[in-house]
């Protein structure tokens, strides 16, 4: 595996203020910005050595049963000019130059598979499979890239907080470049565990008629030691109290883990997922159309839901709390827990009667179209600003508490896009140092239903060819022009730094889908 790769991150630099009034007055929170001669291209290298067996054995004359061993590992990724830094622990004064990043989990990287496929009533119409099988995730350059190309001491991107005010925007960026300790330095951890993931399956097959079938079958999986990413884990780290975790007080008076790094971008191998799924679908072929249909009834929960960067999803929390696992429990970013989707097909026949033009004019139409129905994505609420005294520059990490006061039992208010979210369920904690009691991912954001058609004439001209055709297509899109909105993303802090409601809380201003869209076309094909 070869990846070449010259990139920049905040090339004009990028502010935070904790209060609009701060920005008003100049007194910056934050500032992350790249030194532009200190940019530097990487070559990254890694070889991936993979060999399995795989038999079926037909065990009777209504049973195959299906088994396998695969082992596959990975070298650890280096770099052509040994350009890697990566500190050994989160403390570390220093970063370590050069390989190895970590030691490599992959050696040992044998995976079982095993599964059958039964005919119980030996007549083809019914099929009872099942399945089970190791899967493992190799650490690839993808997971590294981002904490190497923007590390200390081969890139230079500088990170400070409490900034003085009245330094916007020359004086921060004179304070951010004047010390190697303002430097961003990334961290691995030097002995990750073998990440892998367990998948399971048991399905149902059986043909209702000829022309109609129905699958059912229950999927789940379990991954073991996933990535986890956190965009900042160089903080001021709080003490665990009866009341919960409690940072120091006033606000902005803890010492950072590293005063010897402006910014550690972590990747950990400490994540876990569960996913637990009922899957249904239905085809049919119905006279001169085909109709099928799927629905899924799913939930994934897991500890975080990024590899690559900590906010890999808009809804995200970057910089999770790394030091205890139990609170970043929850639905995984991209969970969906109901999804419907049914398509169909119908070729319209020319009538008896028709002849010449009017023949033309009336044969070879289509008309078909995918309606969807979904679920909404999660997401968490949480203040604006650096609550907690963190000390970093990502400082998303606090959330509010939710009351169980009456009418708080769904704090949403679905339907509403001026207020989505409930904001009289939730409360600042005393003191304001105190972290929340809201679970990741505990608001659910506005379902989806969309349609989606289509029709087109064919336009077969065999003189030419059999498979010459001209096509003429009109298709739309959200023929409902049903709004679909967005979880307000973009509005989910509830409160701002210094513990005051924030106006626009909960308050949508996007959409998932646009609006009616229609479009014509002619295709040739040949």
């Amino acid at each position: 595996m070869r990846d070449n790769i010259l990139a920049v991150s905040d090339p004009g630099g990028e502010f935070s203020f904790n209060l609009l009034s701060d920005f008003l007055t100049n007194a910056p929170f934050s500032l992350s910005a790249a030194i532009p001669s200190a940019i530097s291209e990487r070559g990254f290298r890694q070889t991936v050595v993979g060999g399995y067996v795989q038999d079926d054995w037909r065990f009777r004359p209504n049973l195959t049963i299906n088994l396998g061993l695969r082992y596959e590992t990975a070298t650890v990724p280096t770099e052509v000019h040994g350009h890697l830094t990566v500190l050994r622990s989160l403390t570390a004064a220093t970063p370590h130059l050069g390989d190895p990043l970590f030691f490599n989990p992959t050696l040992r990287n044998f995976e079982p598979r095993v599964g059958f496929s039964l005919n119980p009533f030996r007549d083809g119409k019914t099929i009872l499979s099942a399945g089970f099988g190791v899967f493992d995730v190799l650490p690839l350059p993808y997971l590294i890239q981002f904490n190497e190309l923007f590390s200390a001491p081969f890139d230079q991107h500088a990170s400070v907080t409490n900034l003085p005010a009245g330094s916007f925007p020359t004086g921060s960026f004179a304070i951010a470049a004047a010390s190697t300790s303002s430097f961003r330095q990334g961290y691995f951890d030097p002995n990750p565990k073998r990440n892998y993931v367990m998948q399971w399956n048991l399905t149902v097959e059986h043909d209702l008629t000829s022309e109609v079938s129905l699958r059912i079958g229950y999927v789940g999986s379990r991954g073991v030691h996933q990535p986890f990413r956190v965009e900042d884990a160089d903080i001021v780290l709080p003490s665990l109290t009866p009341q919960g975790y409690l940072w120091p007080s006033p606000v902005g008076s803890g010492t950072r883990l590293n005063l010897n790094a402006g910014r550690i971008t972590a990747g950990l191998w400490q994540g876990n997922s569960f996913y637990d799924a009922l899957q249904v679908k239905l085809k049919a072929k119905i006279g001169r159309g085909e109709l099928e249909g799927s629905y899924t009834w799913g939930k994934t929960i897991d500890t975080s839901s990024g590899s690559l960067v900590g906010d890999e999803y808009s809804n995200s929390i970057s910089s999770p709390l790394w030091f205890v696992q139990n609170l970043n429990r929850g639905l995984a970013d991209f969970n969906v827990a109901h999804n419907l989707e049914v398509s169909y097909t119908w070729e319209l026949s020319t009538p008896k009667w028709a002849r010449g033009a009017l023949a033309w004019t009336v044969s070879g139409w289509q008309v078909g179209g995918v309606f969807e129905a979904s679920s909404g994505v999660p997401f968490t609420p949480g203040f604006g600003g650096d609550t907690l005294g963190v000390k970093s520059i990502d400082p998303n990490i606090d959330v509010p508490n939710l009351l169980s006061a009456p009418g708080c039992s769904s704090p949403i208010n679905p339907g509403n896009p001026n207020h989505y979210i409930k904001t009289e369920c939730f409360s600042v904690p005393n003191p304001i140092t105190l972290r929340g009691n809201l679970g990741r991912n505990t608001l659910i954001g506005p379902g989806l239903i969309n349609l989606d058609s289509s029709v087109f004439k064919n336009n077969r001209i065999k003189r030419i060819s059999d498979t010459f055709n001209i096509q003429f297509r009109a298709e739309f899109f959200n023929v409902i022009n049903h709004t679909n909105f967005a979880p307000p993303l973009d509005n989910r802090n509830i409160f701002d730094s210094t513990g005051n409601p924030i106006g626009n809380a909960g308050l949508i201003t996007s959409t998932q889908t646009p609006s009616r869209q229609i479009q014509f076309a002619l295709k040739w094909i040949w």
